[in-house]
């Protein structure tokens, strides 16, 4: 994939355009806060009584309740959740939404499986940070930036993909590196990894080797260190060095057992489970449940929390980070 950056560009191509960002969370203050600080005129749009109303206001962005943002805007950047996006748009967006607007998204979800539908006059476009929005707005600040994507899916103006590049550099992406995709290897991809190994997968395999531990009689304290605590250095290497360099940075009895006992865990019945995950979002499939899930009141899914915050690892846990100072105050857990 070929990276563009700053020099790649054309930033006039958003230089007089009024953008609306829609939601003030993570990415959304984040964003909104970059392009205020690159010369670009914005407004957040929030249901009115939104408890980040006066956040933004704070922040020096004007704030307006979400359907007279995007009746001024001539870009619409959404930041809300996947589920909560289809009603916004369609109460919202869609009926104050002009001709000819740009409709941009962080994460394809919606367009890629339907749940937002735009008039063929939409431009439709996708800057996606590869960082949480805290990362983005630090870089940016430090006169850095975050490798991005953009995608384009509508392009009735001929020039959408201009704009996209021009939004890209504004929120710092231009320092970093931006490379193109599609609306659908953005999702599905995204999707895989998410549910196969960064939240999924992970967490799936801390919870069984700490039961294995436990149930084999070792200390829960022990079990924790071993299985979870220890996760942040070896990620950490990875991140930094790739997955060889995380291996030049452990043991050597580490290492061998990595190469020997590690493929033991990942068969090729887990490979053959990885493929059907991956069908399964291609297909449509796990949109719909999802999607079905929140119209139904997201029960199973309090479920899911309830089991995940009874686990005996969360009350270890808690209780060996609090001999620890390094760490940041733990917030308290609301209930499902």
């Amino acid at each position: 994939m070929q990276a563009f950056y700053d020099k790649d560009a054309d930033r006039s191509a958003l230089a007089k355009k009024r953008i609306a960002v829609i939601g003030y969370g993570s990415q959304g203050s984040a964003q909104a806060r970059c392009l205020a600080d690159s010369g670009l005129e914005v407004a957040v749009g929030l249901r009115e009584g939104s408890s980040s109303w006066e956040k933004v206001k704070a922040d020096g962005i004007a704030v307006r309740p979400i359907a007279e943002a995007v009746k001024s805007a001539d870009v619409v950047m959404i930041l809300i959740p996947d589920e909560e996006q289809p009603a916004t748009y369609l109460r919202d967006i869609a009926p104050n939404l002009k001709d000819g607007a740009y409709l941009g998204f962080s994460h394809g979800f919606a367009i890629r499986f339907g749940t937002i539908v735009p008039k063929e006059s939409v431009n439709i476009f996708m800057v996606a940070p590869k960082a949480p929005g805290r990362l983005v707005r630090s870089e940016y600040e430090a006169g850095r930036g975050v490798p991005s994507l953009i995608a384009i899916q509508q392009d009735p103006s001929g020039n959408t993909r201009a704009v996209a590049l021009a939004y890209a550099v504004a929120i710092g992406a231009g320092r970093a590196g931006i490379l193109e995709t599609s609306f659908a290897e953005e999702t599905e991809t995204d999707l895989f990894g998410e549910q196969s190994v960064l939240c999924g997968g992970v967490t799936a395999l801390i919870t069984a080797a700490y039961e294995t531990l436990t149930e084999a009689g070792y200390a829960p304290e022990m079990a924790y260190f071993e299985c979870l605590h220890e996760l942040k250095l070896i990620v950490d290497l990875i991140y930094e060095r790739g997955i060889e360099g995380m291996r030049e940075g452990v043991s050597n009895t580490a290492k061998y057992g990595d190469y020997t006992r590690g493929p033991r865990v990942i068969t090729d019945e887990t490979r053959n489970v990885m493929r059907a995950m991956l069908a399964d979002i291609r297909s449509g499939k796990f949109a719909e449940e999802w999607v079905a899930e929140h119209a139904g009141g997201k029960r199973r899914f309090a479920e899911f929390r309830k089991k995940g915050q009874a686990h005996p690892i969360e009350g270890v846990g808690k209780k060996l980070r609090a001999m620890m100072p390094w760490m940041p105050k733990e917030k308290e857990t609301a209930t499902a």
